[in-house]
């Protein structure tokens, strides 16, 4: 979904006809995985960061075309709303010194972008919390074909409208906008074929321990939700799930419902046997080994993690860890992203097929809503601890699985350390939005305002006043 489309509508013949390339693809795929040495190289890691589009009261602003071209950047896309941009880091060795580059690059871009959008700003933040209903109008959608394919291609399969209920919030839209309240820190991993499976699982269970320590969208339309409300509301307002498909496990937006055993075909092959096409594009042509319907295909099935097949340089896979909010900061995101990958490398070396899935997926969701007070559990441990406590006992077998990667000791001690202190000080970017609302009397625009000159410093947030 990253290239714009040539058109937005499609005919039921072309659907037709993608749903034949999807399963010519899967075999080309499967040879590709199977060929000896694909995907062989060093470990490499990058990431995307979503960014809300701001006036200079805090309200969203939708002005992200005119932003993008007045910054030339090829790092820089549209997302689905008019008020969001994503930026697209570079990727880098895992060795060395990754998580300082990642920090110094989103601060760089971070300023970039902020200081590119007249009369306001650019904030990472999970959902904004000065979003209104009113802002959710089919107008609020970014004027490329691919998006519009997309809610067209949605609502071909749900002819109902999308329903979203968080606790007491209970909303109905007519087509996907409501997605572009959602912005994520979306983390790749490279990983060779033999290694996936392990590596997959490993950041399924890893997710919901650092899920808790990240939380950062606890505000949506006036209302304290969950700690990572953008979890709940990204699953509803794509789920194509109508009383035609109720048959179906999973929406289109998922954790998931069981661990992986084979490799990352067995994730491809579900996405087609599972999910039917939304934007059936049948130009992208080439190299047979790109298989471009696939990858586009894929792009439109949102699993919290998911495997991503990259032709460039006789290609390889990566897994992309999409559960993670923006923000609060530079530093934050570094560390979020060393405490994720330590702990999927470590988890890695078991065998997590014989525990059960159903506690992962439940650490998850627990996360998700109660953040560093959730009740977890974990692999080899009898009962359940608080998020918190799990957290800093999960610590230095991170660590230790880093510098097994060749991460220096002090990038990691450095970013480990703003884990720990947020966990103990309990200072989340969730925390924060909850005490300055309370602190500014309900203001949401004040606390939006006073929320970007934090994240522009670069501070961690629990050093945040």
């Amino acid at each position: 979904m990253g290239r714009d489309l040539d058109k937005a509508r499609f005919s039921e013949e072309e659907f037709r006809l993608f749903g034949e390339r999807l399963e010519e693809q899967l075999v080309v795929l499967r040879e590709l995985l199977d060929r000896p040495g694909f995907g062989e190289g060093p470990v490499t890691i990058g990431a995307e960061l979503e960014l809300f589009l701001v006036d200079e009261a805090g309200r969203p602003l939708p002005r992200n075309s005119e932003v993008r071209d007045s910054l030339g950047d090829p790092r820089v896309v549209l997302e689905l709303g008019r008020f969001n941009l994503e930026v697209n880091l570079t990727p880098l060795p895992l060795a060395g010194r990754p998580f300082e580059r990642l920090g110094g690059e989103i601060q760089e871009t971070l300023r970039m972008v902020d200081a590119a959008v007249e009369g306001g700003g650019a904030l990472p933040i999970g959902i904004l919390p000065t979003l209104d209903a009113d802002d959710f109008t089919p107008d609020a959608m970014s004027d490329e074909n691919r998006y519009e394919a997309l809610s067209r291609g949605m609502r071909r399969l749900r002819l109902e409208p999308f329903l979203v209920k968080i606790d007491d919030l209970e909303l109905s839209v007519e087509n996907v906008i409501l997605e572009s309240a959602n912005t994520s820190w979306q983390v790749h991993l490279r990983t060779p074929p033999d290694r996936f499976a392990r590596l997959f699982n490993a950041a399924q269970l890893a997710i919901g321990p650092v899920l808790a320590v990240c939380g950062n969208s606890p505000l949506f339309l006036g209302r304290t939700l969950w700690e990572e409300t953008r979890i709940a509301l990204f699953e509803e307002a794509a789920d194509d799930r109508d009383v035609e498909r109720l048959y179906r496990k999973d929406g289109r937006v998922t954790f998931g419902s069981d661990w992986v055993r084979e490799g990352a075909y067995e994730l491809f092959e579900r996405y087609v046997r599972d999910y039917d096409p939304v934007v059936p594009d049948l130009t992208a042509g080439g190299d047979p080994a790109e298989v471009p319907q696939l990858r586009l295909h894929q792009g439109t099935i949102w699993q919290w993690n998911r495997p991503v097949y990259d032709p460039a340089d006789g290609g390889h896979l990566r897994i992309e860890m999409r559960a993670l909010p923006a923000g609060p900061s530079c530093a934050d995101m570094a560390a979020n992203t060393a405490f994720l990958l330590g702990l999927t490398l470590a988890q890695a070396e078991r065998d997590l097929t014989g525990y059960r899935f159903a506690q992962a997926y439940q650490n998850f969701y627990r996360a998700a809503m109660h953040g560093l007070d959730a009740k977890l559990s974990w692999p080899g441990r009898d009962g359940e601890f608080e998020a918190a406590d799990l957290v800093l006992s999960l610590l230095p077998e991170a660590r230790a699985a880093l510098l097994g990667a060749g991460v220096s000791a002090k990038d990691v001690d450095d970013a480990f350390e703003i884990i720990e202190q947020r966990t103990k000080l309990r200072r989340t970017g969730a925390a924060w939005q909850r005490e300055a609302l309370k602190a500014f009397g309900g203001d949401r625009e004040r606390l939006v305002r006073r929320y970007r000159e934090l994240a522009l410093s670069g501070l961690p947030v629990h050093l945040w006043p």
